[in-house]
């Protein structure tokens, strides 16, 4: 894994585990003599070197407080490619002030190219800015945002004034020539904690002479992981609200399961609020609930309401519309790894607000169409071991919803304590429910006193066998 960074009239390059790294002297040599390594890894026009700390970097902010980067992604990239970026992209977008556009006429603006190595600029430097990503290597979401955070002015986290508080560099398992990569800078630290997680932190054996042996380990615990790229962590969320004074209230919740709540809760949410929470787990499905729920009621709740959207901006699909009122308020299931919780409240009188918690789930996924299937995961093929699987289906108000299982075959057992399915009269776990069906028994047609239902499946560490396959229809 190489880095490098040039602050400001410089670059920040590196790429992950390529075959063939690019070596650092292979772009000094393309800058040119007027650029000077700082640091080993740091090249900066001689005599800026306090461009490290440079204010006027960064991007600037409009009157409606929104900062917006102009964006033109090459057509180098494939289709598949540029979703990838975009999403990356849409991801800060969602959560802090900072807005990439599209670049139409725009002197200024970021150019992302298809490189042979990972890298970018520091901060904003004026005209038509490019920054680097090679195919293999790039592409994972955290790297990409590794590289748009340079640019907007962020330096690599282990490089931070106070590093030797949380992390010690062994010198001695650091490739020969590359000790450079890891060197402190005057930096500021915005006041806010030292991120193991962050996108901008490298992992623990880049630049390793040896295998199993650490350049980077973190103290005092050595076991803390650091040089995640799933994506944003909570503090880099709040490194760019901080840096570029955005007013934004965002968090984001990376942990397989979780719990948060409106502001001040149990007491009444602030006036003229508007929160997100980003659920993103790691390759599986969200769970959510809702413990308690005390939002203040308005016509088509246009004043204080909830929204969910099944994504990481609020250009996924809905999965619930604004909803206020008293709970209870249905659980849901979104299709992937992310799900965009959003809370508006306006100048009026408030409420309690909410409660709600999180877990991750191998299949599942929220119905709202008026007839549809569920499968078992893999249908027609055999269920894999050890799943947890939840399926929510959400009517009309005023609809039941009917369910009649065209096939079915699980593993039998008695009490049908191994693998098996439940019905459930409401969309939490905890609602009334039938079953548990197991075996090859009948499983007598359902209807719902309400307008949600519940399916739970879940499968054990033995058997696997064909699964079921039901139908569902909304109906007075």
């Amino acid at each position: 894994m190489k880095y490098f960074l040039l602050p400001t009239h410089l670059a920040f390059l590196y790429s992950f585990a390529l075959s063939k790294p690019v070596q650092i002297a292979t772009r000094n040599n393309d800058l040119g003599s007027e650029i000077a390594v700082y640091e080993g890894d740091i090249l900066l026009r001689r005599g800026r070197r306090s461009a490290i700390n440079c204010e006027s970097c960064l991007w600037p902010k409009s009157q409606d407080g929104l900062v917006k980067v102009p964006i033109n992604i090459s057509s180098d990239f494939s289709m598949t490619e540029r979703s990838w970026i975009a999403d990356a992209l849409q991801e800060i977008s969602t959560l802090t002030c900072v807005q990439f556009v599209n670049r139409t006429t725009e002197t200024d603006y970021v150019y992302v190219e298809r490189g042979q190595s990972c890298w970018s600029y520091f901060g904003k430097i004026g005209g038509r800015q490019a920054v680097g990503l090679v195919k293999n290597g790039c592409m994972d979401k955290g790297a990409i945002q590794h590289e748009m955070n340079h640019a907007l002015g962020f330096i690599h986290e282990q490089a931070r004034s106070d590093r030797d508080r949380f992390v010690k560099i062994m010198w001695e398992h650091i490739v020969a020539g590359e000790q450079g990569n890891f060197g402190k800078v005057n930096s500021k630290n915005l006041g806010l904690p030292y991120d193991y997680s962050s996108v901008m932190h490298y992992g623990a054996y880049d630049f390793s002479s040896t295998p199993g042996k650490p350049t980077i380990v973190p103290v005092p615990d050595p076991s803390v992981p650091i040089g995640q790229r799933e994506g944003l962590s909570n503090l880099d969320v709040a490194k760019i609200n901080k840096l570029y004074k955005c007013n934004c209230c965002s968090n984001v919740l990376p942990k397989s399961k979780g719990s948060f709540s409106s502001v001040n809760y149990p007491s009444p949410y602030p006036n003229n609020s508007n929160c997100l929470w980003l659920i993103r787990i790691r390759r599986s499905k969200i769970f959510l609930q809702f413990e308690a729920f005390d939002l203040q009621h308005s016509s088509d709740c246009s004043s204080d309401y909830i929204k969910i959207y099944n994504g990481n901006s609020k250009n996924s699909p809905v999965l619930l519309d604004k909803y206020c009122g008293k709970g209870p308020l249905p659980s849901l299931v979104a299709s992937g790894s992310t799900m965009l919780v959003e809370f508006t409240s306006d100048e009026s009188i408030t409420a309690t607000g909410f409660r709600a918690s999180y877990n991750r789930v191998n299949c599942g996924d929220t119905f709202t169409e008026s007839n549809g299937v569920i499968t078992s995961p893999n249908y027609p093929n055999k269920y894999p071991k050890t799943q947890a699987c939840f399926w929510v289906i959400s009517s009309p108000v005023g609809y039941k919803i009917s369910l009649k299982m065209l096939s079915f075959e699980l593993e039998d057992s008695d009490r049908c304590i191994y693998d098996y399915l439940l019905i459930h009269d409401g969309s939490r776990p905890t609602s009334p429910a039938v079953g548990p069906y197991c075996g090859t028994e009948k499983v007598a047609d359902f209807t719902s006193t309400g307008n949600f239902v519940l399916v739970e499946f879940h499968s054990d560490i033995v058997w696997e066998l064909p699964g079921f396959v039901m139908s569902y229809t909304f109906g007075r």
